[in-house]
């Protein structure tokens, strides 16, 4: 009796200290951090579309390996590995106790060591920490294994394998050796690659593709084929096929091994890296780019680069962009990224700059939109002052009166200018936020009107979205870059589908000044609207347009800011732009979809000649198309119908006509400021009679306008330089050719007809100018003027 109750004691003791050491492991499993480079950062993939890899970035510890997904290596490589490395890996705990019997009793036979029993988990912890080969060293990589088997799921250990699993040098995982041995992802994998990847990481530092291990390679591929052939482990072709087992191993005989390494790609660098550093921490980047367009862009821009380099161009960008799913399928940020003299580096489509005159089809298309302007309306184009601000066009030259849609596509400045003060600068910079565009200084009052004309800056990508709304019938949507499983934000009405097709048509003339040399020859893609840019002191060129199924923007120039006289939209960037729109544009004859009126547009009856709604005093009349809820309301300014004494030819009124024989005519009328200019280029127009004595024009009365100074304008003076050089011009509007009279500080300067300048020697302070008609009619404005210092 004492016997039996000392060993049930004894067996209480011995289930204690195995239940300790069971706690006691157990705790270890979870206490014990896991290895380390378990969380290991890896390579960075970017993907096209489609998924191919299109950049492979090298991981922090200097080796490739690219994240891999279970569900995404080719099947039958995930079941012809287990039945070579680990049949029962599915259900054995980290260690596979029927394989430690089997390689126990077959080594004792044999007497010496010829199988292992080592699972894919205790694999992984030989990769994750290697260790000297002793029996310490096996248990230790047991312990391991359980705990990861306790720790992670066997999809996660798996994924971990086929991530780690070396392949030679610093190559790493069955993603990074597929694209590396056979220049392509693990998806799918013929017979004779997945015997090439299961034989080399046996051996990786003998059987790595070099010409050396070629030959060691092949014959332990066909080893590893023939086992997992006689195993029925290795698929014999594509599913459905009849070859037999002795067929398929021919095959893979008969199939070369890798000799050598292939280089991991390395396309769309400045995408990939401005990518990259905008989404960190993500190991895959599905992007919208098509290797198609992306390669036939960079060839285009590469090719261009000599012959820029010459003019002392340096630096360029492009952006294509899919019409239809607005997402961006070319993306080049330089000529050359390895050009480190010229910041090769730099990705220019997410680089502000100056864009000229190619932001003013939007305010073109806001103003139709707002009833401000038609088309086919009459604006002036001389030289004018806002305050300080003196615009100019790019060849220095004025037209004096020209169409509105004439004026967008000869890229005539003050047109636009003037047209964006009436629409106002908030407004716009509204429409260019609701494009897309997030690189807009945030202060209000922070932009002028010089902002119609390139006073702003935004990069390829950020005006890419504008003329994608512009195609697109008014409709801004977010460009697209990249695959993140997010709903798709929805579009923007920056303006109408009416606003937009009359925009688009002005931007379709061919016979424009920039129309570019080399397609005067070759010619345009069909349906193609573009404008091109030139910034301030020729140090940005630009074209942007539409065809078909692409919108489409090209940037040229230099990132330091160097000028050069050949950066001029037209010549440097639209021939880029055509030839990117043709090699990527459809072939055939297409429909025109512009062809068809949209239904909010209207046709009014406009005159002729200015296409302001008529008078009676227009005689000639034509159908213009405008917006039908928004028509433009102002009349004809420029005819006069006048009733005029026959003998005399001068102006009478009903109050003055008894007694005289009078007929009606048509003249036309020019406002002050457009006669003045013309007399300033000694170009004289017939203007309508004067009045006839006791015959003064009674009704309706406007006073005088001024236009210079501006509003808000301060004059600044150089010291040294007497003040009768620095005079300031009196500019005011009026009606008819009225006599003005000028006062300044109440004092009287000069008496002259409203379509003539007075000049003002100014002195320190402010100063209120006053102008006065014949009738009595004023306009005050104060100027302030100081001394420059």
């Amino acid at each position: 009796m004492p016997s039996l109750l000392l060993s049930r004691k004894r067996l209480l003791q011995g289930a204690l200290v195995l239940l300790g050491l069971t706690l006691v492991a157990l705790a270890a499993v979870w206490w014990v951090p896991l290895p380390e480079r378990l969380s290991q950062s890896h390579s960075v993939v970017v993907e096209y579309r489609d998924g191919s890899p299109a950049h492979v970035f090298l991981a922090p510890d200097e080796r490739w390996r690219v994240p891999t997904v279970v569900e995404e290596v080719d099947p039958a490589y995930v079941q012809a590995l287990l039945a070579l490395e680990d049949k029962r890996f599915f259900w054995h705990p980290g260690v596979d106790p029927l394989a430690v019997v089997r390689a126990a009793v077959t080594n004792v036979l044999r007497g010496r060591r010829v199988s292992g029993a080592s699972t894919l988990t205790m694999q992984l912890v030989r990769v994750l920490e290697p260790r000297p080969r002793t029996l310490t060293s096996k248990v230790i990589e047991s312990l391991r294994a359980v705990q990861l088997e306790v720790r992670l799921s066997k999809k996660e250990i798996l994924a971990a394998y086929l991530q780690f699993v070396p392949y030679g040098r610093n190559v790493e995982g069955v993603e990074a050796a597929s694209l590396a041995y056979f220049g392509h992802r693990a998806t799918h994998l013929s017979p004779a690659e997945m015997a090439t990847l299961l034989a080399v990481p046996q051996n990786p530092n003998r059987r790595y593709p070099s010409p050396q291990n070629a030959a060691r390679l092949k014959l332990a591929r066909d080893e590893v084929a023939q086992r997992l052939f006689d195993e029925q482990a290795l698929r014999l072709g594509p599913r459905g096929a009849r070859v037999s087992p002795e067929a398929a191993l021919a095959e893979v005989r008969a199939t070369a091994v890798p000799s050598q390494l292939t280089p991991f790609p390395r396309e769309a660098p400045h995408a990939a890296v401005w990518l990259r550093a905008q989404r960190p921490g993500r190991g895959r980047l599905r992007t919208t780019l098509e290797a198609g367009s992306q390669r036939l862009v960079e060839r285009m821009m590469r090719e261009a680069a000599p012959e820029l380099g010459a003019k002392g161009i340096h630096n360029g960008a492009a952006v294509v962009v899919d019409r239809e799913r607005a997402e961006v399928i070319a993306l080049v940020g330089n000529f050359d990224f390895f050009d480190t003299a010229h910041g090769g580096q730099i990705p220019g489509f997410a680089t502000t700059r100056s864009p000229g005159s190619a932001l003013k089809p939007l305010i073109h298309a806001l103003a139709i939109d707002q009833g401000i302007a038609g088309p086919e309306q009459l604006v002036p184009d001389i030289p004018t002052f806002y305050g300080t601000y003196a615009p100019r066009n790019f060849d220095g030259r004025f037209q004096g009166l020209v169409r509105l849609e004439d004026a967008l596509s000869q890229s005539l400045n003050l047109p636009f200018v003037k047209l964006l003060q009436r629409l106002g600068v908030e407004r716009f910079l509204g429409a260019l936020r609701l494009a897309g565009v997030t690189s807009l200084h945030p202060d209000p009052g922070h932009y002028g009107l010089s902002a119609s004309v390139g006073g702003i800056e935004l990069t390829p990508l950020e005006l890419a979205g504008v003329y994608l709304a512009i195609a697109e019938d008014g409709h801004a949507r977010p460009l697209k870059l990249l695959d993140e499983g997010r709903p798709e934000a929805g579009a923007q009405t920056i303006f109408s589908p009416g606003a937009a097709w009359l925009t688009r048509r002005a931007l379709s003339l061919r016979d424009r000044p920039d129309f570019p040399a080399r397609r005067r020859l070759t010619g345009l893609p069909p349906r193609v609207h573009w404008k091109t840019g030139t910034s301030f002191g020729h140090r940005d060129a630009w074209a942007a347009g539409s065809g078909p199924r692409h919108t489409a923007v090209v940037w040229v120039g230099n990132f330091d800011n160097t000028p050069s006289v050949h950066l001029v939209g037209a010549e440097a960037a639209g021939p880029l732009l055509f030839d990117i729109l043709e090699g990527l544009g459809p072939r055939g004859r297409l429909e025109d979809v512009d062809a068809v009126v949209p239904s909010e547009l209207t046709q009014v009856e406009v005159c002729a000649y200015s296409g302001y709604l008529p008078t009676d005093a227009c005689t000639q009349r034509r159908f213009v198309f405008a917006k039908r809820s928004h028509v433009p309301t102002e009349t004809c300014p420029y005819h006069q119908r006048v009733e005029v004494d026959v003998k005399t030819g001068l102006a009478v009124t009903p109050s003055c006509r008894a007694g005289r024989q009078t007929e009606s005519r048509v003249y036309l009328s020019w406002p002050a400021s457009i006669r003045r200019w013309l007399a300033e280029q000694h170009r004289l127009l017939p203007q309508p009679p004067a009045p006839a004595p006791g015959c003064e024009p009674g009704g309706v009365q406007r006073a005088p306008e001024i236009l210079s100074p501006g509003q808000g304008q301060v004059a600044l003076l150089i010291p040294g330089v007497p003040a009768d050089q620095q005079e300031v011009p009196l500019e005011a509007e009026a009606e008819g050719d009225r006599e003005l009279t000028w006062f300044v500080d109440g004092v009287f300067l000069a008496s002259a007809r409203a379509d003539e300048r007075v000049w003002w020697a100014p002195s320190v302070g402010t100063h209120e100018i006053l102008v006065s008609d014949d009738r009595g009619l004023s306009a005050r404005r104060t100027l302030e003027v100081r001394e420059r210092r």
